[in-house]
């Protein structure tokens, strides 16, 4: 019954295959691809070309008739990701190059939005369980990897090109305003090749687009926009009457001569600066329009409080360029950013009050898609595409509550994949009933099953109401037991990864410190686990050393040597984690004197004064200010007896951080009294 409720909310999986198939072809076999935006271009459709060969394969073997749910899933998101790609291609290829040109950032953003989609799509496919072939599920894995990994890809060659129409639309606007003067009509021809205009009828074809981009930005208020078009046109036509007429006589003649053009009537009110020139560090980077209301999140990155609230609105809670969680939802006004754009505004003559009143030019250039997206029943946007969630989680929830031990692991690691991707699928896992079940599983003794169960629990704990329902559950035990004595490393990583994101709320933190397995069971996986273990176990001590009652544990549980010997590890590359534990573990009495006994802490924090991370001498300069302090006098005899300390902190007084700064100048003043108390 539940399978066919999933079946029914998307065509049957042939047919969806069948269409994944014919819209790929179309996409790869477009003929005249436009001049710009060439390499985000090829790289998509080399994409598609892979996902092609992914979607022949399972047809081929017809093993579309028994395909998970989840996989029905990720199959329908790459059908919306690969339709947008059409749409995207057919708007470069069929609007006007040259305002293609300058709206270089706006697109290519675009592009880099539907390789995080189709990232996204691919992070739910259960590669493992299709029956296609080695080759096939490599070539997939190696795209979802570099779809991950894929950073905004400008094309310097596009920025030059439209560098160079710059120069060219400024000497017309200085030739219209003076009435003197040529413009070299051999540069501009090179220029306009560059971008596919080369015939006469490419001209009048390139006019017409602009004129029609014009109507559509003042309909939408966009003066500078259509200001700018303007002057494209007026340089577009210019162009168009002197290139034509230098080839008349050089074709009668058979020479080459210098054409004097008359000058044109004007065809624009004034000549702005272009949007497209906005300072890189005054563009917002969520919208790349310049920064209106500048704000600052948790992670110190500023953002346009439109773009940034919408991002939260929507769900999020991480920093969009950073990725890094954000502890706080507060938006505090960047004052300083916001006069230097108001100077800059005044600067290019951009009157403040009409900018912000003017939408974005990204708004214009993408409402095809957004036309095309109200149209195309998207699926992590639209009703169905909820229902279709809730139909797959409650279906593998049923697996997991009546199914064999086989279906069980299918069914947990089709979970994991579906609660990796999305803040509502978080949320309506939960809601079905996963977390019970989960945590029952975390007991098997299945190894897959367990690593399945637990990695399940970690990616529904990013939802803060999930943390509430794992708690209320009872699972903290059980994730203890699997961190304790879990089947496989990565099983016992995951569980602290999943004890680290829970102790984010602060009366979790007292109650995991108060079981008494969960920090020896984490000190026993900064000992004996992986490189991946031991991060995650370095991270969730610090939070649960947030709280005062659960350092002297820490300490007892002997986590001093093993942090300080983290330190030497390069191959952890851990440093600055364990650095960040051992500062919060000298708040505590016991914690300080553990860290007074090691022989070779000083020397190593002396070292890292020096070669470290900003965040790394921070860190050692708290924990050499705080030995030192106090009856400190041991630790500052051998800091005044090592002869790379002093310069060293005189270094770190001068180039510090602030509160660097102002720590190392407290331990020099310190080490001074010392030395004159011995004299």
């Amino acid at each position: 019954m539940n399978e066919f409720i999933v079946s029914s909310v998307y065509p049957p999986t042939g047919n969806l295959l069948e269409a994944l198939i014919h819209i790929s072809n179309e996409v790869f076999s477009m003929e005249k691809l436009p001049f710009v935006q060439m390499k985000n271009i090829s790289s998509m459709v080399r994409r598609i070309k892979i996902l092609t060969s992914l979607f022949e394969e399972m047809q081929e073997t017809s093993s579309a008739a028994r395909l998970p749910p989840s996989s029905i899933l990720c199959l329908a998101e790459l059908s919306c990701v690969i339709q947008k790609v059409k749409l995207l291609i057919e708007i470069c290829k069929e609007g006007s190059s040259l305002w293609n040109l300058m709206q270089t950032e706006v697109i290519s953003n675009q592009f880099h939005a539907l390789i995080k989609e189709m990232d996204n799509a691919l992070d739910i496919l259960p590669l493992r369980l299709l029956n296609v072939t080695v080759d096939t599920k490599e070539q997939v894995e190696l795209l979802h990897k570099q779809a991950k990994r894929a950073d905004l890809f400008i094309d310097p060659q596009d920025i030059q090109k439209r560098e160079e129409i710059l120069q060219l639309m400024a000497t017309n606007c200085d030739r219209k305003s003076k009435n003197k003067g040529l413009i070299d009509f051999e540069r501009v021809k090179k220029s306009f090749n560059s971008i596919g205009l080369r015939t006469s009828l490419d001209y009048e074809e390139e006019i017409s687009k602009l004129e029609t981009q014009a109507e559509k930005q003042a309909g939408t208020g966009g003066l500078i926009a259509v200001s700018n078009i303007n002057s494209l046109i007026s340089l577009i036509s210019l162009s168009k009457t002197a290139i034509l007429e230098e080839e008349h006589l050089m074709n009668k003649q058979n020479l080459k001569q210098t054409v004097s053009i008359n000058v044109l009537p004007d065809q624009s009110s004034s000549c702005y600066s272009l949007v497209s020139d906005i300072p890189d560090e005054l563009r917002c980077p969520i919208s790349l329009d310049l920064i209106r209301d500048p704000v600052i999140v948790a992670s110190g990155h500023t953002y346009d409080r439109n773009s940034i609230a919408q991002w939260i609105n929507s769900g999020h809670h991480t920093c969009p360029k950073s990725g890094q969680r954000l502890i706080h939802m507060a938006l505090i006004p960047n004052y300083a950013l916001k006069s230097l754009i108001q100077q800059w505004c005044e600067d290019n003559n951009i009157p403040i009050t009409e900018f912000k009143s003017t939408p974005s030019d990204s708004e214009s250039s993408s409402s095809k898609i957004k036309k095309y997206d109200k149209a195309v029943d998207y699926i992590s946007a639209t009703k169905a595409s909820t229902d279709a969630v809730k139909m797959t989680a409650e279906f593998l929830v049923g697996k997991l509550a009546t199914g064999s031990p086989d279906i069980q692991r299918q069914a947990a690691y089709e979970l994991r994949l579906l609660a990796k991707s999305g803040m509502d699928n978080r949320r309506i896992i939960a809601e079905s009933g996963a977390i019970p079940f989960l945590m029952t599983l975390l007991g098997s003794r299945d190894p897959r099953i367990q690593e399945n169960a637990v990695t399940a629990l970690l990616n529904l704990s990013i939802h803060e109401n999930n943390k509430i329902l794992i708690m209320s559950a009872g699972a903290i035990d059980s994730l203890i037991g699997v961190l304790q004595s879990g089947k496989t490393m990565e099983a016992r990583g995951n569980a602290a990864a999943a004890i680290f994101s829970l102790s984010v709320i602060d009366e979790y933190k007292v109650i995991i410190g108060a079981r008494t397995k969960a920090i020896p069971a984490l000190v026993g996986l900064l000992k004996d686990g992986t490189t991946a273990g031991k991060r995650d176990a370095a991270i969730a001590l610090f939070n649960l050393a947030v709280y005062d009652a659960n350092r002297q544990s820490i300490v007892l549980t002997g986590a001093v040597p093993l942090l300080i010997d983290l330190l030497m590890d390069d191959k952890a590359g851990i440093t600055d984690d364990s650095l960040a534990v051992l500062a919060l573990i000298l708040g505590c009495n016991e914690g300080l004197q553990a860290l007074r006994k090691s022989r070779i802490l000083v020397p190593l924090l002396v070292d890292l004064l020096r070669f470290g991370s900003s965040k790394g001498k921070d860190h050692s300069i708290t924990l050499l200010l705080g030995l030192c302090k106090d009856s400190g006098e041991e630790i500052a005899g051998r800091l005044l007896m090592n002869p790379r300390s002093i310069p060293s902190l005189q270094s770190l007084a001068a180039d510090g951080s602030l509160r660097a700064r102002r720590k190392a100048d407290a331990l020099l003043r310190l080490l001074n009294r010392c030395c004159f108390q011995s004299q």
